[in-house]
C-alpha cells in the first residue's frame, strides 16, 4: 500500500498546475457547502426554536374537531333524513370542566398546563382606540407556559399578583399610544363591560404585530371583563419534549373530546416548506462539489492517457488490475482529503464572517445576527460528500487504467 501511495503522489506532482486547480475546486466546494448548509440549517433551527418557544406546544380550545351529531340522525341511522333550519343554542363559550382536565394533566410527567381566557377588547387612552387580544392567565403559570417573561423590558410578571387590577402590554402598543409603566388605560369588551387597568409591565418581543396587539392580565380580571365567570376557553400546554406534541395531542383529544392542536399541526404548511427548501439547498451546494469533481476526473483521465506505457510495464511486472485501479483511486482520495483539510477551516472562517452580519427583517424592531448551525453533522456531511465525490470522480479513469492490455501497449511502442 505504501508503494501504491507513493506512485499516486508522484502522478499528482507530475501535473502540479492541474492538480492544484482541481484541489482548489474541492476546497472552495467544501467551504461553500459548509457555510451555506450551516446557514440554512441554522435559520431552520432558529425558526423552529422561535416557533416552539413562543407558541404553545399544544392548545386545547373550546371547540370540537367534528360537529356533534344531531339526535335525529342517531334515532334514525338507516333512514333518509334531512335536517333544516337548526340553530345552535346560545351559550357562554368555554371548556366545560377545565379544572378536571388540568387535574388530569397534572398527573402526566414532563407537562406544564395552564388555563387561559382569550378575547377581544378595545384599549382607550387619550381619545385613541386600539383593538387588542386579551389574554387572561394565572400569573404564576405565565412564566412556565409562555416566554413573555424573557422579553420584559419594564416590570415583572409577578407584579400582576401584587396588583390584580394590573395589565402587561407590548412595547409597540405603548409607543403607539404614548403609554408608560404606571399609567392607567381603559378596556372595553364586546359585551359592553368597561374597566380601568394599571400598566404594571411592558414587553418587547421584536415582532411589531405581536407587541401591538397582545395584552396580559389575571384570569379573574379577564373573566370579569368578558363576563365569563369561572370559564376558560383554552388550555396552554408545554412539554419537556416539544417533538412529542403531535402524539400527545392526538391521545389527549381522544380522551377529553375537545380539539387539541399541536404546534406541528398548526404550522404544518411552514414545516413542509422547510423540507422543500432543504432539498433545494442541498441540490445547489452539492452541484458545486460535483463541478469540482469533474476537475479531478479530467486530471486523472489525462494521467491515465499519458501513463499507459507505465501501466503496461507495471502489469507486466506482476501488478494486478486491482492494484492499478487503487493507484488512481488513491489519487482522488488524496485530493479529497487535502480539500477537506483546507476547505473545512476556510468554511469555518466564512461561517464566522457570516455571524458578524446583522440584518433587520421587515416587522422586526431590532437587527438580528445571521443564525448558523455549528453542529458536527454539518461538517461531517460536507467532508463526506467532498470525499465521495473525489473518489467517484477518480473511479472511472481508474477502471480504464485497469483495463489496459500490456501486450497491446508494449507491442505498439516496440
Amino acid at each position: 500500500m505504501r508503494l501504491l501511495l507513493s506512485m499516486a503522489m508522484r502522478h499528482l506532482l507530475a501535473r502540479k498546475r492541474q492538480s492544484i486547480v482541481s484541489l482548489l475546486g474541492i476546497i472552495l466546494g467544501v467551504a461553500f457547502f459548509l457555510s451555506i448548509s450551516s446557514l440554512m440549517q441554522g435559520s431552520e433551527r432558529d425558526f423552529i426554536r422561535r416557533l416552539v418557544d413562543n407558541a404553545p406546544h399544544i392548545t386545547v380550545s373550546d371547540d370540537f374537531r367534528n360537529p356533534r351529531a344531531q339526535p335525529v340522525f342517531a334515532a334514525y341511522p338507516d333512514a333518509m333524513v334531512e335536517l333544516r333550519g337548526s340553530r345552535p343554542l346560545t351559550e357562554t363559550r368555554g371548556i366545560r370542566g377545565f379544572e378536571q382536565i388540568l387535574s388530569l394533566l397534572s398527573k402526566e410527567r414532563g407537562i406544564d398546563a395552564s388555563p387561559a381566557l382569550t378575547g377581544q377588547a378595545l384599549v382607550s387612552f387619550a381619545g385613541r382606540d386600539v383593538a387588542v387580544t386579551l389574554n387572561g392567565m394565572v400569573p404564576a403559570d405565565i412564566t412556565r407556559v409562555t416566554t413573555i417573561a424573557e422579553y420584559m423590558t419594564e416590570g415583572r410578571i409577578e407584579d400582576l399578583d401584587a396588583n390584580p387590577g394590573g395589565i402587561i402590554i407590548g412595547g409597540e402598543l405603548a409607543r403607539k399610544m404614548s403609554l408608560r409603566q404606571g399609567r392607567s388605560i381603559t378596556l372595553a369588551a364586546p359585551n359592553g363591560q368597561v374597566r380601568s387597568f394599571k400598566i404594571v409591565g411592558i414587553f418587547r418581543t421584536g415582532r411589531a404585530g405581536y407587541d401591538e396587539t397582545q395584552v396580559f392580565m389575571t384570569l379573574k380580571r379577564a373573566q370579569a371583563l368578558l363576563d365569563r365567570a369561572n370559564r376558560a376557553n383554552s388550555i396552554i400546554i408545554k412539554l419537556d419534549d416539544p417533538y412529542d406534541a403531535r402524539r400527545f395531542a392526538e391521545d389527549l383529544e381522544s380522551r377529553i373530546g375537545y380539539k387539541c392542536v399541536s404546534w406541528q399541526e398548526a404550522s404544518e404548511d411552514l414545516l413542509g416548506t422547510l423540507v422543500v427548501r432543504n432539498v433545494i439547498m442541498y441540490t445547489v451546494v452539492s452541484a458545486v462539489l460535483i463541478v469540482a469533481a469533474f476537475g479531478i476526473y479530467n486530471v486523472i483521465s489525462t494521467v491515465v492517457m499519458e501513463k499507459q506505457r507505465d501501466i503496461a510495464i507495471l502489469k507486466s511486472m506482476g501488478f494486478h488490475a486491482s492494484d492499478v485501479k487503487k493507484i488512481f483511486v488513491v489519487q482522488g482520495f488524496l485530493l479529497g482529503i487535502a480539500g477537506n483539510m483546507a476547505g473545512l477551516p476556510l468554511g469555518m472562517g466564512m461561517m464566522a464572517a457570516l455571524m458578524q452580519v446583522k440584518i433587520q427583517p421587515p416587522g422586526s424592531l431590532e437587527p438580528i445576527a445571521m443564525p448558523l448551525d455549528w453542529s458536527w453533522p454539518q461538517f461531517a456531511i460536507a467532508g463526506s460528500f467532498a470525499l465521495l465525490a473525489s473518489v467517484f470522480a477518480a473511479l472511472l479513469p481508474a477502471r480504464k487504467a485497469a483495463d489496459v492490455q500490456p501486450v497491446d501497449i508494449l507491442r505498439g511502442t516496440a
